[in-house]
């Protein structure tokens, strides 16, 4: 039922029918209902499970380079980002679901970075929150085609990656050039 909708809303938004949903997931309404008495109920959990797929892929690519492995997640985090649009008009951010699904959020992808940073492939100010912000920009607006929104996508990850000579504390080598 939760890839019916999620494909339902992905394709109408958030005011896809539930009876479409139902018939998506080859159900009746009535056991739709049961499972979820509302429209909010369903919402919050796509989102919830959307958000828990973003939390596993942090410890996915745990083999990873550290900056490859932040660079693979905000990827994945920015596919979150792109399903959430079709919904978030519907998700009640009041909620403790929401607000524990933020936190997740920030606690998967927060080692992820820190990682990075220590090893020297991230830029050593950002707390987590900085690039959650930035992606969530860069997947929220309207491109001309896929490629822009690559080139965009590279122009954010290298705003974030460390300078070449700069060590993980923010301090230039004295072996590399000056700028």
């Amino acid at each position: 039922m939760l890839a019916a909708a999620r494909d339902a809303f992905a394709e109408k938004g958030a005011q896809a029918s539930l009876e479409d949903v139902a018939r998506r997931a080859g159900v009746s309404i009535a056991t739709l209902y049961r499972n979820f008495p509302t429209r909010e109920d369903l919402v919050e959990e796509v989102h919830r499970e959307e958000v828990e797929k973003l939390c596993r892929a942090a410890t996915e690519f745990g083999d990873l380079d550290p900056w490859e492995a932040l660079a693979a997640w905000l990827r994945r985090f920015a596919d979150y980002i792109g399903t959430k649009l079709a919904f978030a008009d519907a998700l009640n951010r009041a909620t403790d679901s929401f607000q524990a699904c933020r936190k997740a959020m920030r606690d998967a992808g927060g080692p992820l970075l820190e990682r990075a940073q220590r090893a020297g492939g991230a830029r050593p100010e950002p707390t987590i929150d900085d690039p959650l912000r930035m992606f969530s920009g860069v997947s929220t607006i309207e491109y001309v085609d896929d490629a822009q929104r690559e080139r965009v996508f590279a122009l954010a990850l290298a705003g974030l990656r460390a300078a070449p000579g700069v060590d993980p504390h923010g301090n230039r080598s004295p072996y590399s050039k000056s700028p």
